[in-house]
C-alpha cells in the first residue's frame, strides 16, 4: 500500500491550523514541521494527536528539503499544503487515486485563491498551480525565497484545487507583500542590479498592464483592479529598496 504521508510548515498558524489539519485525515499521516512557533499552534496539534517536528528556519527551499528528509525512511509520496490552506473532499479523493496508478514523480495542484474574502480568479491568482504532491525520492528544492522544486521525472496536472484563504485583510496584504519585495530586492541587489531611471516609470506601468489586462485582473472587477495597482505599487517599491541598498554600499 502506497504510504502518504501530509505535511504542513507553520509558525504562528494558530488561527488557521485546526481547520487546516482536519482536511487532511485521508493521508496516512499528518506532521506539523514547525519552526518554533511561540503562539499556540503546538498545542493546538498536540491536542490533535499530530507528529510535529520542529526545525529551525533558514529559508523555505531548506526547510521543506528537510521535511522531506525527515520522512524518507517511511513516506513514498508527500503532499506539502500551506496552512491558510485547505483540501476539499474532490481532490483528496484524486491525490488517492493518482499516488496508486500514475508514473509521475510529481503534481502540481491549481488552487482557488480567495483574497479579502473574494474568490480571485484573475490578476495572476489561477490557476496558481503548486507543486506539492511529491514522490520523496524524486524531488527537492532551489531557490530560498520563492522556492522551487526540481523532480527527477515527469510533472503531471491534478484536476481539483487547493482552498487558498491567501489575505484576510489590506494589513495582511500589505505586510506579506513588505517581506517579498524586500526579498526579491535583496536578491537583485546580491546579483549586480542596478535600477536604471526608467525602472521607476516603466516596471510599475508593465506590471499593471500585465495583471489587469494579460492576466485578465478586469474579469475581478474593481477587486482586480484594486489588487494589480497594489502589485504595480509594489513593483516600484522593489526598485525603490533596491536603489537604496546600492546606496548604502556606496556610502559606506
Amino acid at each position: 500500500m502506497t504510504h502518504l504521508t501530509a505535511i504542513v510548515l507553520t509558525y504562528n498558524e494558530e488561527e488557521h491550523i485546526q481547520q487546516c489539519l482536519e482536511t487532511l485525515s485521508f493521508a496516512d499521516e499528518r506532521i506539523v514541521f514547525d519552526s518554533y512557533s511561540t503562539d499556540n499552534t503546538i498545542d493546538i496539534v498536540k491536542e490533535m494527536n499530530v507528529t510535529v517536528i520542529q526545525h529551525a528556519f533558514e529559508n523555505f527551499a531548506e526547510q521543506r528539503n528537510s521535511a522531506l528528509s525527515a520522512v524518507e525512511d517511511f513516506a513514498e509520496w508527500v503532499l506539502f499544503v500551506d496552512a491558510d490552506e485547505r483540501v476539499p473532499t474532490e481532490l483528496a479523493e484524486e491525490i488517492l487515486q493518482v499516488i496508486q496508478e500514475s508514473d509521475a514523480v510529481g503534481y502540481q495542484i491549481p488552487r482557488h485563491n480567495y483574497i479579502f474574502g473574494k474568490l480571485t480568479t484573475g490578476a495572476g491568482w489561477y490557476p496558481d498551480y503548486q507543486t506539492r504532491l511529491l514522490k520523496v525520492d524524486k524531488a527537492r528544492y532551489e531557490n530560498p525565497v520563492h522556492e522551487v522544486v526540481v523532480l527527477d521525472g515527469e510533472r503531471g496536472t491534478l484536476i481539483n484545487h487547493f482552498t487558498h484563504y491567501n489575505y484576510k485583510d489590506l494589513a495582511h496584504f500589505i505586510k506579506t507583500q513588505e517581506k517579498y519585495v524586500r526579498y526579491d530586492a535583496k536578491i537583485m541587489f546580491d546579483e549586480g542590479i542596478k535600477p536604471k531611471p526608467q525602472n521607476f516609470i516603466l516596471q510599475p506601468l508593465r506590471h499593471f498592464r500585465w495583471r489587469f489586462f494579460e492576466l485578465k485582473g478586469y474579469a475581478n472587477g474593481w477587486h482586480g483592479f484594486q489588487l494589480s495597482v497594489l502589485m504595480a505599487w509594489y513593483e516600484l517599491k522593489k526598485y525603490m529598496i533596491l536603489r537604496n541598498l546600492w546606496r548604502q554600499k556606496e556610502e559606506a
